[in-house]
């Protein structure tokens, strides 16, 4: 058969309408599917979008396929449309054409949906998946041209009569093609189930935080190992043969990544046993700062000057970590000063008591600064206050440097001096003759 015989043949049918009124009626189908579509789109939107609250499944679902709900409308209208037609013996070229249009059209954002929720959930769309859309969509034009050329089911069968020699197997290119897509919208959909039930699951707020990030994770886990089954049951693949690898897996597991593995299950025990959440100002070995992040492999920490530690997890099962809001986020601070010995104590020890409470990140309930004289040091009394704060996420250096200036403004405005060491330097004995040149020796003359 000719290739261009059926592009030829849809030409000549749409010519032949041309002359018919029923090319109107097919028009205004079209013209009214892609406005009921639309609109019915942009009324779900404003109906559910914006909810109170009441509905929140609706409102999330009708906001994440809100991009793919207008094109869907429109196809189903047509859909519809071309059932009538045909039912009333109507010429349906026109919508031969708009349907398969629409229908790429709705394809085309679906994936870009998807891709983007798994993908660039944070709203970074990087340069690569850019690329990936731009050659999905051509390729997806490409498939509807041949569709309605009518190649399509040529090149389908010359991809299915091609054979290529996989080892002692003999596959098809269409199996192959055909493997892959299933494979990959299958894990796609696994990924965006399981990052749309992370989603939800982080707002609920009767669940620990460490609790969420854990169901979400073995969810999103079997969900891909779910995927990966049904994809290689879809294709043929024997799942006995998932034994070998499973075997292998155990051995490079015990043998090369037994570090990769701690450090996932260490994952899973950090979060279980709830010593570590996100938010805990924690210190381990040199690290310190705010956890962002606890992944399956590291956990992050955020210091206070920016800079973001990657820790690896085994480091905190194993280890001493020290956490500053484990069972409550009050943590006491300290400061020392030295006053003259003719000061007041009792007097310097109430100043320094007030002047703590005078900064703001102070506590001023339950726990109260307080002071002691801590001994009777070479230059003066050494004296400490001590004070609690309840966010140790803000840093120490802060409210320290807080602190010392009220002591010092208090020490200033009442004359209490603070001492400084001060020495002297003694020299004992006769003195000694002023320095003179050595003579140098005479050499005596040789004959």
């Amino acid at each position: 058969m000719n290739p261009q015989q059926p592009l030829l043949n849809l030409i000549d049918d749409l010519t032949g309408d041309l002359q018919d009124p029923s090319l109107l009626w097919q028009l205004g189908a079209v013209l009214l599917s892609v406005v009921l579509g639309f609109g019915l789109a942009r009324l779900f939107r404003r109906r559910f979008g914006r909810a109170d609250g009441h509905n929140a499944v609706i409102e999330w679902g009708v906001e994440s396929f809100g991009r793919v709900l207008a094109p869907l409308a429109v196809v189903g209208w047509l859909w519809l449309a071309r059932l009538l037609f045909v039912k009333y013996h109507q010429h349906v070229n026109l919508l031969k054409i708009a349907l398969p249009i629409f229908g790429s059209l709705a394809v085309i954002r679906f994936t870009f949906y998807l891709l983007r929720r798994v993908f660039a959930r944070e709203g970074q769309v990087s340069a690569t998946m850019l690329a990936f859309e731009k050659v999905f969509q051509l390729l997806v034009w490409l498939a509807f041209v041949l569709y309605i050329t009518g190649l399509w089911v040529e090149v389908f069968d010359y991809m299915d009569n091609t054979i290529l020699p996989l080892g002692k197997y003999k596959v098809s290119i269409a199996d192959i093609l055909q493997a892959t897509v299933s494979v990959v919208v299958l894990l796609i959909l696994a990924l965006w189930a399981g990052a749309a039930l992370e989603e939800q699951l982080m707002k609920v707020q009767g669940m620990h935080t460490n609790l969420r990030v854990v169901v979400a994770r073995t969810a999103r886990a079997l969900l891909i190992l779910v995927a990966v089954l049904v994809s290689l049951t879809l294709v043929g693949i024997d799942l006995t043969v998932l034994s070998v690898f499973g075997g292998a897996l155990g051995v490079g597991l015990g043998l090369g990544l037994q570090k990769i593995a701690s450090n996932y299950v260490s994952g899973f025990v950090i979060l279980l046993d709830r010593s570590l959440t996100i938010g805990d100002m924690i210190t381990v070995d040199k690290y310190s700062g705010r956890v962002t992040q606890i992944n399956t492999r590291y956990t992050v920490l955020q210091g206070l000057d920016g800079v973001e530690s990657i820790v690896p997890n085994e480091m905190l099962v194993s280890g001493a970590v020290q956490n500053s809001s484990l069972s409550n986020s009050q943590l006491w601070l300290s400061t020392k000063v030295s006053v003259a010995y003719d000061t007041d104590v009792d007097q310097v020890l109430r100043l320094l008591e007030e002047a703590a409470l005078s900064v703001e990140r102070v506590l001023k309930e339950e726990k109260l600064p307080s002071a002691q004289l801590l001994s009777f040091g070479a230059d003066g009394l050494d004296l400490q206050l001590g004070f609690w704060i309840n966010d140790p996420q803000n840093g120490r250096g802060g409210v320290i440097s807080d602190v010392n200036r009220a002591v010092w403004r208090a020490l200033k405005e009442h004359n209490i001096s603070v001492p400084f060491p001060q020495r002297e330097m003694r020299i004992l004995g006769p003195a000694l003759p002023p320095f003179a040149p050595a003579e140098t020796p005479s050499v005596p003359k040789q004959n």
